[in-house]
């Protein structure tokens, strides 16, 4: 390869020595060459940057992504050398169809990568979001493992402060009963401390002594009760802590984040629908080329070419052909004339033999006396 469009020549599986005899056609080849190399870059480097992420090795993804890039390469030269112009554009746009829908799909995987690279910031911001989203279900799935433990152990707790509450209340009302009877604002309207208020002030004296009693007992309950609610929690705050707080940074979570953000965000919908059909046009731009253009002197003298091959082709096979049903036919013939002829001569042998019998006996004659 001499020159740069030598190379690019090559790209695009032109027959060289058919090409020597129509070099008005270079250019047209060159370009559809240089379409073919650069589809191979754009997959080296997108597949180089999707393995990028998986690995995060530098070596891995240029060697794994270099291998990807001569793969497509290959794949599209072969797919442009394989279409050949018939003159018939439905003929050939039906026998283009598959390969089109192969390019089609080629272009899909080769833009993706870079699709994820081209929003990488607006990616990585959604991805500290679904980072977040992540850690608020891994909190919310340990709480409920200790909720209703801890909803149960509050509802113990708040009875026994009831029952306080409800012990004060009634130890409050009659204390107040009792000091109303006695300064005559209430109960028999005279103010004294007469029997009347001793009657009470007893019954005030007897709630108090049992909201100690009851005091005395809850309290020790409730403050168990407390801690260990609060022993619980320490546990959800250590579970919390243990949680794996890995961040978000591979392949899927990039495809997850951009689909996302095309969700939430017409412009960058659009922009990726626009960016996929950019590499659609890329990739199918050389099948297109060769499908709408008119047959050229390279695509007459590669038909004759390949007539001349396939009749000189045909010549050869219906000769071999023509050999095979003589030879045929003559061991057929030689063969029945061989058996004929073996049947004559052993016929012959029978009839003279036979002959020489019958002479024999009527030179002898027959012995009658014998048989008597």
């Amino acid at each position: 390869m001499k020159t740069p469009q030598d190379f690019f020549l090559f790209c695009s599986g032109v027959e060289t020595s058919v090409l020597e005899k129509c070099p008005t056609d270079r250019n047209k080849y060159a370009g559809i060459g240089a379409t073919v190399f650069f589809t191979g870059v754009l997959a080296f480097i997108s597949s180089g940057y999707a393995l990028f992420t998986v690995f995060d090795s530098y070596l891995l993804s240029i060697a794994f992504g270099l291998v990807w890039g001569l793969m497509i390469f290959n794949l599209d030269r072969y797919i442009v050398m394989s279409m050949k112009s018939n003159g018939n554009w439905w003929r050939d746009f039906f026998v283009a169809f598959p390969r089109l829908v192969m390019a089609v799909l080629l272009a899909v995987v080769i833009s993706k990568p870079l699709e994820l690279k081209i929003f990488e910031k607006e990616i990585r911001a959604e991805m500290v979001q679904m980072e977040q989203e992540v850690f608020k279900q891994q909190e919310d799935r340990v709480k409920e493992r200790y909720n209703a433990q801890i909803a149960d152990l509050r509802a113990q707790t708040a009875a026994l402060k009831g029952e306080i509450a409800a012990k004060t209340a009634a130890r409050d009302s009659l204390a107040r009963i009792a000091v109303q009877e006695a300064d005559g604002t209430g109960g028999s309207r005279q103010r004294n401390l007469g029997p009347i208020y001793r009657a009470k002030r007893a019954e005030a004296d007897q709630a108090q002594a049992e909201l100690n009693t009851l005091v005395a007992e809850n309290q020790p309950l409730i403050r168990e009760k407390e801690q260990a609610i609060q022993n619980i929690e320490a546990f959800v705050q250590s579970d919390i802590a243990a949680l794996d707080r890995s961040r978000l940074d591979g392949l899927a979570a990039r495809l997850d984040a951009l689909s996302r953000l095309s969700g939430r965000s017409l412009a960058i919908f659009y922009a990726s629908i626009f960016i996929t059909l950019l590499f659609v046009a890329v990739e199918t731009a050389p099948i297109l080329v060769k499908l709408i253009s008119y047959r050229s002197p390279y695509d007459y003298v590669l038909h004759q070419q390949e007539h001349v091959f396939e009749m000189a082709n045909l010549e050869q096979v219906t000769l071999l052909s023509n050999n095979v049903k003589n030879k045929l036919k003559f061991d057929t013939e030689t063969g029945a004339h061989r058996v004929n002829a073996n049947i004559a001569a052993e016929k012959a042998v029978i009839d003279q033999k036979l002959k020489e019998t019958l002479e024999g006996m009527k030179n002898k004659g027959f012995d009658w006396e014998g048989v008597g």
